[in-house]
């Protein structure tokens, strides 16, 4: 078992090592992201202004002229960043245990999934309800199908574009096409590249 090192498992959790999220200042957390959510998924398409405040209140940052349209499902909310002129289409679901990082001009399709946790193989650690997770990062103009998922610890480098459905395991560098599970790179995106 790790050892008791003096940090608060919300403290373990941030450095991205091994910790248990059955803590009582984790649950709040995730308390304070659950309403927030609620409210934010309920928000009338009619009330930009109210469905922007409660989004920014949400997440860590959020972008002038960025959108996300609901449903949305973080697990804090807080860990993520997202830059300016960036565009989530229904169903983004963004696990937040370790930083999410995703630059400007982002395009994200429906139901995208960007999972930062981790679980030790080590079965007596899962065991244990001993977890971690690793951050993600996504560059400015990357576009994301419908239907990707991302893992933790990747990164996407600018301007790459990931196919619908693909499972992006390992970093893509910039300027290139990913598809399929695992994503692999299929071809790389020059100027006027359609």
């Amino acid at each position: 078992m790790p050892d008791a090192d003096g940090r608060s498992m919300r403290e373990r959790m941030l450095a991205g090592d091994l910790y248990i999220a059955d803590d009582p200042e984790l649950a709040e957390h995730l308390l304070r992201a659950m309403d927030l959510m609620e409210a934010f998924n309920a928000s009338a398409a009619r009330d930009p202004g109210e469905r922007r405040r409660l989004l920014t209140e949400l997440l860590g940052s959020v972008g002038e002229g960025t959108e996300i349209r609901p449903p949305l499902r973080v697990d804090y909310g807080s860990h993520i960043s997202i830059g300016a002129r960036s565009f989530a289409n229904f169903g983004l679901v963004a696990l937040d245990v370790a930083p999410i990082t995703i630059g400007d001009d982002v395009q994200i399709g429906s139901y995208v999934q960007l999972m930062t946790p981790t679980h030790p193989v080590d079965p007596e650690l899962r065991r244990a309800k001993w977890e971690a997770a690793r951050p993600i990062t996504i560059g400015d103009n990357v576009w994301l199908g419908s239907g990707a998922i991302v893992l933790a610890g990747v990164t996407i480098g600018t301007n790459t574009v990931v196919g619908a459905g693909a499972v992006v395991t390992r970093d893509l560098p910039a300027n290139v096409v990913a598809v399929g599970n695992p994503a692999r790179v299929i071809r790389t995106i020059g100027p006027g590249t359609t």
